[in-house]
């Protein structure tokens, strides 16, 4: 059985432009979150938006069965033309991944078509995500809760459509609950959102945050289907 085949995308813009944040991360989010996915056996590569075509080529997204997203000051720099890029190969059964502040990214917006807003507050509170689909396979291996000594808070409302499924609940010391971990599917292709991944915090090289994603890739990975047939038919198929 060959690899499932991942691209692991990001900004790569606070890590260049931030001393506080190069520090947590120094080779960047990306290869964080790519050394960590190693272990899982997956063909791994890395883009980042300033590289041409953002680093997602055609022939680049022809060859990833899942992306993984992460974004945060640059989302409207990102091209429209790669946002459609993107969204025909999930329509088509590439498995998106969206991290973190990858909610506000033009590519989530549009496949769920919402605003994506929330509420948020950064004073390094402690967070439990619950996990409340025990049964669900990016929840396999998992303790009945992850707990963050330091994060920064996500809140409802996040105005975002009622999950298909719905795997994790984040509560913080503040009060605030969030639907930190929601599964989609969007014609042929699965979509995950994961909370944790401020910059600020080195959640990415957490296991238990690695192996939650390395699960969810194992599930957003496409199904072998030949291509569907669409279109004008014009005789009996037999």
């Amino acid at each position: 059985m060959k690899p499932i085949r991942v691209t692991v995308w990001s900004e790569y813009r606070h890590e260049r432009h931030s001393e506080a944040i190069a520090k947590v991360y120094p080779d960047g989010m990306h290869n964080a979150l790519k050394e960590g996915l190693e272990p899982y056996g997956f063909d791994l590569r890395t883009a980042t938006l300033d590289e041409p075509e953002h680093g997602l080529s055609q022939d680049l997204l022809d060859n990833t069965d899942v992306l993984t997203w992460w974004g945060h000051t640059a989302h409207d720099e990102v091209s429209d033309e790669i946002v459609d890029r993107v969204q025909e190969r999930v329509l088509n059964g590439m498995g998106l991944i969206v991290l973190h502040s990858g909610h506000l990214s033009k590519i989530f917006r549009r496949l769920m078509g919402t605003g994506c807003m929330l509420k948020w507050r950064e004073v390094d509170e402690k967070e439990r995500i619950w996990v409340v689909d025990p049964s669900h396979p990016i929840c396999d291996g998992l303790p009945e809760y992850i707990e963050i000594p330091e994060a920064e808070m996500y809140g409802e409302h996040f105005d975002i459509p009622a999950p298909d499924n719905l795997v994790f609940i984040s509560w913080f010391e503040g009060g605030e609950v969030f639907r930190s971990g929601c599964c989609y599917q969007r014609g042929q292709g699965k979509i995950f959102y994961f909370r944790p991944g401020h910059e600020t915090y080195p959640m990415y090289y957490r296991d238990d945050i690695r192996k939650v994603i390395a699960n969810a890739i194992n599930w957003a990975k496409p199904v072998s289907n030949p291509p569907m047939v669409r279109g004008n038919i014009p005789e009996f198929m037999k």
